[in-house]
């Protein structure tokens, strides 16, 4: 099957035959990656209110769960997830996208992926329904290093990074080494309803389980940890087929996590998402109504709604 085709108009009309599950903005907000059941990516370009379709990509064999783009230092790369089990990896050189990896270490369904921060190098990490989460690395003679980690007995639904600076880590401390507050952790969610933390040891050069939190009642279906620049603690969004968000905070590298609902009433259906803002400040929650709700902590500590907006306005 190939691999691209470029399409034959340059109109937004052309779209996915079937249900879209994903859209990711690059880090410019200058391209917009789509995938869907038909087994495609498509990739538009963005200028204000217009929007141009400008490949479209092929070679998944089921339908395509989520896409990612890496930071732009490493160039122009997206990653691309299935029902198949395998992850994609492409690269546009030239105006031209080619897959410059296909990972197949999964047996069932990759259910999600993560790149990790830039500070880290090019790194991503793949959830899958068998269960276990592997952890890709570009090396610097062009190869791929490939760790598997058990993370969940029944299936692995969720995976995302933490930032690679601790909160304060940016005040550094006079004669400090410039990376001595760096930190290489990730969080998964799964079928068993927890979250587990994972953390990197580099004196056995594993990832080791560092925290299991409970809270969930069904499934967890995605995780977001907010960027902390500027906030005093650390942030972890969860969301579930429970239909509730939790809101996990930490206020030092060796406290103990503390949840908190985000709201008291559950939500009306499944929530599949959640998303910070570059800030950190507003937390976005996608819920099965098709309504997407953004959302603040006051000075009290508790999280206000402050804007809700129908899901088939957006595209």
């Amino acid at each position: 099957m190939a691999e691209s085709t470029k399409p034959a108009t340059n109109s937004f009309d052309t779209q996915h035959e079937d249900m879209i599950h994903d859209a990711q903005m690059d880090y410019y907000g200058k391209r917009l990656a789509t995938c869907s059941s038909d087994r495609t990516i498509r990739i538009f370009e963005v200028e204000g209110e217009n929007q141009r379709l400008i490949q479209v990509l092929q070679g998944h064999e089921g339908p395509v769960w989520q896409v990612a783009w890496a930071h732009p230092k490493f160039g122009s790369i997206l990653a691309s997830c299935s029902y198949d089990g395998r992850v994609f990896i492409w690269k546009e050189v030239e105006g031209n996208w080619t897959k410059i990896k296909e990972h197949t270490h999964h047996t069932s369904s990759v259910n999600s992926i993560s790149w990790a921060p830039h500070e880290l190098g090019p790194v991503i990490a793949c959830a899958s329904s068998d269960g276990k989460v592997s952890v890709l690395t570009f090396r610097d003679d062009a190869t791929w290093d490939v760790q598997v980690l058990q993370a969940d007995a029944i299936g692995c639904n969720a995976v995302a990074w933490a930032p690679a600076t601790t909160p304060g880590g940016l005040i550094q401390v006079s004669g400090a080494a410039p990376n001595a507050n760096s930190v290489k952790r990730f969080a998964t969610g799964g079928c068993d309803n927890q979250i587990k933390i994972w953390s990197w040891r580099e004196d056995t050069n594993t990832w080791k389980e560092e925290d299991s939190l409970e809270g969930h009642t069904d499934w967890i279906r995605d995780l977001a940890w907010a960027p902390n620049i500027g906030l005093p603690k650390t942030y972890l969004a969860s969301c579930s087929q429970d239909k509730t968000v939790l809101i996990w905070t930490k206020d030092s590298p060796n406290g103990s996590w503390v949840k908190k609902a985000l709201k008291a009433e559950k939500f009306p259906d499944v929530v599949w998402r959640v998303s910070w803002s570059l800030s950190g400040n507003i937390l976005a929650v996608s819920c099965g109504d098709n309504k997407v709700t953004l959302w603040k902590e006051n000075l009290k500590g508790d999280w206000e709604c402050v804007s809700e907006m129908e899901e088939k306005n957006i595209y």
